[in-house]
C-alpha cells in the first residue's frame, strides 16, 4: 500500500498541477484577451498599432462581424473548457456538465466557422490561411464528433474527442505563448527590431499553436489506453 502510494503520488500531484495550469491559464486568456476587442473599437485599437487591429479595421464588414464572432464566442468556449473536463463536475453535477456542455459545443461551432472565414485575411498569408483553416475544420469536427459519440452514449469516445477538442481549443493560449517565446527569442538574442520579430512569429505559430497540443493530446489519450 505505501509502496504504491510513494509511486503514485508524485505522477498524481503532477497530474493535479498541469490540471490547474490548464485551467488557470485558459480562464486567464479567456477573461483578458478578447477584453480590448469587446471594450475599444477596432479604429481606436489600429491607431495604438494593434497589429490584428491594423489588419481588421478596414475589411468589409462581414470580415468584421466574423472577427468579433470568432474572438467572443472562442473565448467563451475557452472559458468553459475546465469546466466540462473536470471529473469532479462530472460526478457531481451531471447537468451542468451537460448545460456547459451544449453552450460550448454551440460556441466552438459559431467560433470554428467565423475562423475559417478569417483564414483567409489573416496575418501569415497562405500559410495561416492552410494552418488556420485546418485549425478551425479540426475544431468544429471534433466538438461535433464528441456530441456525436454521447449522443449515442459512447461516453468513452465522447471523452476522447472532447479532449481533442479542448487540446484545439487550448490554441488561444498557445498562440500568445509562443508568440511570447518566439518574439523574445528574436528581440533578446539577435537585437530584432520588435515589429520584424513579431511578423516572423506569427508566420510559425498558425500550426505551431496547435499542432503540438494535438499529439499531446493523443499521447496521452494512448497512454491511458495502455495502462488501463
Amino acid at each position: 500500500m505505501s509502496t504504491l502510494a510513494s509511486s503514485t503520488g508524485p505522477a498524481r500531484g503532477r497530474g493535479h498541477a498541469a490540471a490547474w495550469w490548464f485551467a488557470l491559464s485558459a480562464v486567464a486568456i479567456a477573461l483578458f484577451a478578447p477584453l480590448p476587442y469587446l471594450t475599444t473599437s477596432l479604429t481606436a485599437l489600429a491607431e495604438q498599432d494593434s497589429d490584428l487591429a491594423l489588419n481588421y479595421v478596414d475589411r468589409p464588414t462581414p470580415i468584421q462581424i466574423a472577427f468579433y464572432l470568432h474572438v467572443a464566442f472562442g473565448g467563451l468556449a475557452l472559458l468553459l473548457s475546465p469546466v466540462q473536463l473536470s471529473a469532479r463536475v462530472r460526478a457531481r453535477a451531471p447537468r451542468l456538465h451537460r448545460t456547459a456542455g451544449r453552450i460550448t459545443l454551440n460556441a466552438i461551432l459559431v467560433a470554428g466557422v467565423a475562423g475559417a472565414v478569417l483564414a483567409s485575411v489573416n496575418l501569415a498569408g497562405p500559410v495561416g490561411t492552410a494552418g488556420f483553416g485546418l485549425l478551425a475544420l479540426l475544431w468544429v469536427s471534433f466538438a461535433v464528433a464528441a456530441w456525436r459519440a454521447i449522443r449515442h452514449r459512447d461516453v468513452p469516445a465522447h471523452r476522447r474527442w472532447a479532449l481533442r477538442a479542448f487540446a484545439l481549443t487550448y490554441a488561444a493560449v498557445t498562440l500568445r505563448l509562443w508568440l511570447g517565446v518566439l518574439i523574445a527569442t528574436q528581440t533578446g538574442l539577435a537585437g530584432t527590431d520588435a515589429d520584424v520579430a513579431f511578423d516572423r512569429a506569427y508566420h510559425v505559430v498558425p500550426f505551431l499553436c496547435w499542432v503540438p497540443n494535438l499529439l499531446v493530446a493523443q499521447w496521452f489519450l494512448t497512454r491511458r489506453e495502455v495502462s488501463a
